[in-house]
């Protein structure tokens, strides 16, 4: 079963990819959001001259082939593009097999907590604090994330006292039972880091996500030791060799590879399988509800080392309306991993129609 066509279909932040075999099949996956016509560009010109005529079930092989291959564009869009190609081959497979991804991975299709997740820091604490409310009485969410300081913002906040009057607001507006996250999104040094993270254990948050400078892994790992409170992050990283360093030295508590950024399903299952190994849960980056969403659910439902709840974005978001059927839905502060083979939903015909296609072909 050789891949014979590589198509994506692009329209607005998002990157549709269909691969098909020789024999037939088919599959849908998807790139990572956000400049998704530059990863549509790299997949055809730098993944798919790799892939054409490859082995489909041989996915983990294939993708790390074109890493490898690519050695001397290490990073984000070789990997964005390879994540879209994982993605459709692991539909492939399931399609095929009558069995959906999480149960080709080993688990089994059920419902998983989620976290409702704030993008948002043009909000008032106040304003947030109400919303929150409302989404745990309309939707049973019982934990939250919030954003907090400013996105790589050098100890600034977004306006001065901002975090901390959210934080407080938010904790005092929803009570003691209700699990409470932090996102620093890169913005702090340790010092400050450890300040606003005694703030948040003493408000008995639940963790303190990317408080550094991502890439500065030292200076997370020091504020992880500094604070009782866990520390997660990983997002952004998509070399095995900054995962497995992040792991040695206990950088984070919390694992948090990006299905999507990191190159697809099977070097998540790698990273989940490190994590593990070091006795590290995993809560993956999930911050819209495009496919990753579904991605995710499907690889949360097959490791050993889950977290207690998924990311779940609470903002609308316009541009995955009527991508794929069906929506993911909260019920009860959860959200059943689709059970039909391969990811279990259909990308929608009339989105495909109206998205721009482009094909590599053997």
């Amino acid at each position: 079963m050789k891949i014979k066509s590589i198509e994506t279909f692009t329209k607005g932040q998002v990157a549709i990819v269909r691969v098909r075999t020789d024999d037939g099949a088919e599959g849908y996956g998807q790139t990572a959001p956000f400049n998704a016509d530059i990863t549509a560009q790299v997949l055809h010109r730098q993944a798919a001259p790799h892939a054409l005529g490859a082995d489909a079930a041989d996915i983990d092989g294939l993708v790390e082939r074109i890493i490898e291959a690519e050695y001397k564009f290490p990073g984000s869009y070789v990997c964005r593009a390879a994540g879209g190609l994982d993605t459709a081959l692991w539909d492939l497979r399931g399609r095929i097999e009558k069995r959906s991804v999480c149960a080709l991975l080993g688990g089994r299709p059920r419902p998983v907590p989620v976290y409702g997740s704030s993008m948002r820091r043009d909000i008032t604490p106040e304003a947030e604090a109400d919303r929150m409310v409302r989404a745990r009485a309309s939707l049973g969410f019982r934990a939250f994330k919030l954003r907090v300081g400013k996105v790589c913002g050098h100890d600034q906040d977004q306006w001065p006292g901002r975090t901390e009057a959210l934080v407080r607001a938010v904790r005092k507006a929803v009570g003691p039972d209700v699990t409470l996250l932090a996102d620093g999104n890169s913005c702090y040094t340790p010092a400050k880091a450890i300040e606003v993270g005694k703030l948040l254990q003493d408000l008995k948050f639940g963790h303190f996500e990317e408080p550094c400078p991502y890439w500065e892994l030292d200076w997370t790992a020091e504020v992880a030791k500094a604070l009782d409170l866990p520390v997660a992050g990983g997002e952004q990283d998509c070399w095995m060799y900054i995962w497995r360093r992040m792991i040695a030295i206990r950088a984070v508590d919390i694992a948090q590879p990006d299905v999507c950024y990191l190159g697809g399903i099977s070097r998540s299952m790698r990273v989940a399988k490190l994590a593990a190994e070091a006795g590290i849960p995993v809560v993956p980056h999930s911050a819209n509800l495009s496919m990753v969403s579904v991605f995710t659910l499907h690889l949360l439902g097959a490791i050993p080392n889950p977290g207690p709840h998924m990311e779940f974005s609470i903002e609308p978001t316009a541009w995955t309306d009527g991508l794929y059927q069906p929506a993911l839905k909260v019920a009860d502060g959860q959200v059943a991993i689709p059970d039909g083979p391969g990811w279990g939903v259909t990308i929608n015909p009339q989105w495909l129609a109206s998205a721009e296609r482009k094909v590599s072909e053997k």
